[in-house]
This record gives structure tokens, sequence and C-alpha cells, in this order.
């Protein structure tokens, strides 16, 4: 399966492999609310409220991911324990969100730059590998404050 739980061809059989991940959708909602410890009703009204958007099937259940029971609790958690309401409970996991998406960009970012980095290297050492280097051996002169002053020889005259 790829990250978001659709199943891929298996290279060897060319058979379909599935394999479960944390995002995968599974849980009908009576098993999300027991391992929440949630009731139904109340997963409900968090998908209506947005906190937590479980995906549907074709008839429109909803089916819940181990991600999803984990922002569950997490919901839970927020909301008995630290009194915090629904309202700030969604900003918090907006801000969340985007945190997340932040840092996924900025380490696309990182590796561009890395790799940019690593292509100007390689384009700098072939630059440098072409010189020819049997021209003229270059020695550094030492410049000093003297003044030499040239005067032509003049013909004499006879």
């Amino acid at each position: 399966m790829d990250a978001t739980g659709r199943r891929r061809q298996n290279s060897f059989t060319g058979r379909a492999a599935y394999e479960l991940t944390e995002e995968t959708p599974v849980y009908v909602i009576s098993v999300a609310a027991q391992l929440s410890g949630l009731h139904p009703q109340t997963l409900r009204q968090y998908d209506r409220l947005g906190l937590v958007s479980p995906d549907r099937t074709a008839g429109r259940g909803r089916r819940y991911s181990a991600r999803d029971i984990e922002l569950l609790r997490t919901v839970q958690q927020l909301s008995q324990d630290e009194g915090i309401n629904l309202a700030g409970i969604k900003r918090i996991i907006e801000l969340e969100n985007q945190v997340a998406a932040l840092q996924s960009r900025v380490a696309e970012l990182q590796s561009a730059v890395e790799g940019a980095a690593a292509t100007m290297q390689q384009r700098e050492a072939a630059v440098h590998a072409s010189y020819r280097r049997d021209l003229v051996p270059y020695q550094e002169v030492q410049q000093t404050s003297a003044l030499v002053v040239w005067r032509p020889k003049r013909p004499q005259s006879d």
C-alpha cells in the first residue's frame, strides 16, 4: 500500500499486496468508539465539527484509522483534562497540522539546497579539472616598497 493506505502491486508476484499503516481506514464507528473510549454519537459530533474527519465508504459509512483513534483520544484529553473547548481544540489541531506541513516543506527545501550545493561542487570541480596546468607555473611575487627607475641606454655617438 502507499502512504494513503491504498493497495499496490507486488513486483514479484504481480498480485496486490495489502499492508496496514496507521493511516489505513479500517475501523467502523462502533469499534473506533470502543478504542477511543467515546460514545459513537460523540464521534459523529466531532466529525460534524471537523475535529476528526474519517474516510467514507461508498455507502457513506465512516472508517477510522489508527491515527484517527489517536486524535480522538487527544481531543478527549484536551477537553476533559485541560478544559479546552471544542473550538480551541479545533484550532490547536489546525495549527499542529500547519506546523507539520511547514516542517515537511522545510525538509524538502533543505534537501533541494543540499542537492544544488552538491551539483555546484561537481561543476566547480569539473571546471578546475579542465584548467591547463602545464602552461606557466605561478609564483606569488612579494610586494615591496622599492622603486626601480629604468633608463634606457642612449646610443653613444663617436
